[in-house]
Order: C-alpha cells, then structure tokens, then sequence
C-alpha cells in the first residue's frame, strides 16, 4: 500500500467483533488463502448484483458506508438483507437471500462470526457465485462452505475499498491514493 493514505478505512469498513480473550494461542491460525488480486479484481468484474446482508439504516454502520458508495460509485444493482428493516437507503430491504428478486451474484456480509457459515450456506442455497467477508471477519468453516458450493470467497476485504483501489477512485471515497495521473476514470471495465 506504499503511496496510499487509507487512514480510516479500515474502520469505515470493518465488521464490529466481540472483545478479544484469552491469548493468541487461544485463536485459531489462518489456514485458507485467499483470492490474489487479479482474481478479487475479475470477482468484481464478473459481478452484477450484489447482496449486503447485514445491511443498516444506522449511517454509523460500516454496512452502511460501503452501501452508500456501492450505490453511488459503482454499476452495480445493490440488495439489502435485513430482516428487521423494510427499506434502507431508499430500496427495499429484504428477510434472506432467498427472498431477493434476484439470485446475487456476490454476496457481501456484515454479521457477527457466529452467523457466517449460515449465511455461506444460504448462499450456496440461492446459487450466488462469491461470498465476501468484510474487513474483520474471518470464518474458515464459512468458507468451506461457500467454496464446497462452488463459490468464490474473498475475507477480511472490503469490497468498497477493493472496488475503489481498482477502478482508480479511492479519492472518491473520502481517500488520497497519492497518485497523479491524466488517465480519465473508469468506473467499471464492463460498460
């Protein structure tokens, strides 16, 4: 990330977790390897719908955040998972993923560790393609789940800031990258 202030972005993304205990024997190692840049990149490419589980009317939510700007700033049609809300920024918000009026194809996930291999499960179940864990959250049985279902799984990422550092907008989202180019914006290679 040399060249790039990102200072915050991290919080703004980042999946709310239960206090730490015990000692860092006590936590499980990182066994799973994640997707390579290219292919979090052709992940997003690929993609046309996305589903937010997890999604909040709270605008202090990290859920909330990446909602605004995926709305804003990307060609995405974007789908609330909620089963306690009925709208949220103005789009309908819905119980599960199989309520969706659309099988999504990345599935983005803001819930607690616990929740994550239902949610991997229900994804597998709707046909999605991608299941992505947010900054923070980090569930090896999730994704073996997903991956067993025939997904793709990308954790502890922010598909925010993974789709604003590839199209080159970073800056759009609050953020300097630092970088000085007469290069035009592109908001997605598909259109």
């Amino acid at each position: 990330m040399t060249g790039i202030s990102v200072q915050g972005a991290g919080e703004a993304c980042a999946v709310p977790s239960a206090p730490a205990t015990g000692s860092a024997a006590d936590t499980p190692a990182r066994t799973w390897q994640g997707p390579s840049a290219p292919e979090r990149l052709a992940i997003l490419r690929r993609a046309r719908s996305i589903a937010i589980v997890g999604a909040s009317t709270n605008p202090a939510r990290a859920s909330y955040f990446v909602s605004t700007y995926l709305l804003s700033s990307s060609p995405y049609e974007v789908y609330f998972v909620n089963p306690r809300a009925t709208e949220v920024l103005g789009h309908p918000a819905y119980a599960s993923l199989a309520d969706l009026p659309v099988v999504p194809d990345v599935v983005d996930v803001f819930r607690k560790d616990a929740d994550l291999p239902g949610v991997a499960q229900e994804a597998v179940d709707v046909g999605a393609k991608a299941l992505w864990l947010q900054l923070g959250s980090w569930n090896e049985e999730a994704a073996a789940i997903a991956e067993a279902g025939g997904l793709d799984v990308v954790m502890d990422r922010c598909v925010k800031i993974e789709h604003a550092r590839f199209h080159g907008g970073l800056h759009l989202a609050g953020f300097d990258t630092g970088e000085i180019s007469s290069r035009k914006q592109r908001v997605s290679g598909r259109r």
